[in-house]
């Protein structure tokens, strides 16, 4: 039996340098605007990471999840993505330990290698290195949130005798999620048994990655299968676009620098990727094309752009309370 779908929202906290909000402005209107989502029934809110930036893309989601999970009750809060190279696991551990109680066990977290080469300098942390740093902080990570005392050698950690206090809410501590834009991601979501953020093309993620659960006995059905993907519900296509353009515009510009820089091939803006253009119309036609998505994908989980850089919160609020009223029943039926 698939997972019930998800529908939540997903902040980076950027802005137009010399704009109308001030990043004060914008942590706020990010929290009130995840209150809102809660009480609208959305189903989680996502964080994104990157550093050095100076739009303020978010570069440390811990405070900002700390702060919404005391503001909500229902909404599960995650990311897509931390860098987790860049994180000493145990430190990273007790962080999402506390998290889970201060939210009462609504935590999730979602999991990248990173990739571009200047945010691994100024950490100090070798880029050649992330492979082996994920996979074993993975392993930290669901030591740390066991019941016993635990020691671990590795490549990168070598840690003795260690206890992890206080335990999470979550028996096995939050659900793990991994990013993944090549086979290799796909294989190491099957391989740890997390819940899987595809991106690039399917027969390069989706398809080894089901193929390798099942491989290994289990169900991909178990699994949650999540993306971002900016959803807009408006009846004036043509007075709405121009806006929205320039905002995603401006979100999405900064992808092809960092793709500039890395070393990797992810063959980023080839054609055949799983879809994470806007999708944007009335409530029918939204509704439409966001089944067909996730159908055809096995989407369990989407988040839309709670607030892209330079448009009014209070436009963004409406967006929500339409996607809310209007097409997420409907997908959930």
């Amino acid at each position: 039996m698939p997972k019930p779908f998800r529908f939540g929202v997903m902040y980076d906290c950027r802005h137009i340098p010399g704009g109308n909000l001030s990043m004060t402005d914008v942590y706020s209107a990010t929290i009130e605007q995840a209150v809102l989502a809660d009480n609208l029934g959305f189903d989680h809110v996502w964080f994104t990471e990157h550093h050095f930036l100076e739009d303020g893309y978010l570069p440390a989601f811990q405070p900002l999840a700390g702060a919404i999970a005391a503001r909500t009750k229902q909404i599960r809060i995650s990311n897509d993505i931390a860098l987790l190279p860049l994180y000493h696991p145990v430190r990273l551990a007790e962080e999402l330990a506390v998290l889970d109680h201060i939210s009462q066990g609504r935590m999730e977290f979602g999991i990248g290698m990173g990739y571009v080469p200047k945010e691994f300098e100024a950490f100090g942390v070798p880029l050649r290195n992330r492979v082996s740093m994920t996979d074993e902080a993975i392993e930290i990570l669901r030591l740390s949130w066991g019941e016993e005392p635990f020691s671990f050698t590795g490549k990168r950690y070598q840690l003795s005798d260690i206890n992890v206090y206080p335990k999470p809410v979550q028996v096995g501590g939050p659900p793990l999620w991994v990013a993944a834009m090549k086979e290799p991601g796909a294989l190491r979501a099957a391989r740890f048994g997390t819940n899987l953020l595809p991106q690039g093309r399917r027969e390069d993620v989706l398809d080894p990655w089901r193929e390798a659960v099942v491989a290994e006995g289990r169900d991909p059905d178990d699994y949650r299968v999540g993306i971002i993907r900016s959803v807009y519900v408006t009846d004036d296509v043509d007075k709405d676009w121009p806006t929205i353009r320039e905002a995603e515009r401006f979100r999405m510009g900064v992808y092809g620098t960092f793709m500039a820089e890395t070393p990797d091939d992810y063959g980023w803006g080839s054609e055949g990727g799983i879809p994470q253009n806007v999708i944007i119309g009335n409530a029918e036609e939204v509704t439409k094309e966001l089944s067909e998505f996730i159908r055809l994908y096995g989407i369990t989980d989407i988040a839309t752009s709670g607030l892209p850089p330079g448009i009014d919160p209070e436009f963004m609020a409406r967006n929500l309370e339409r996607l809310a009223s209007e097409v997420i029943p409907h997908l959930k039926e």
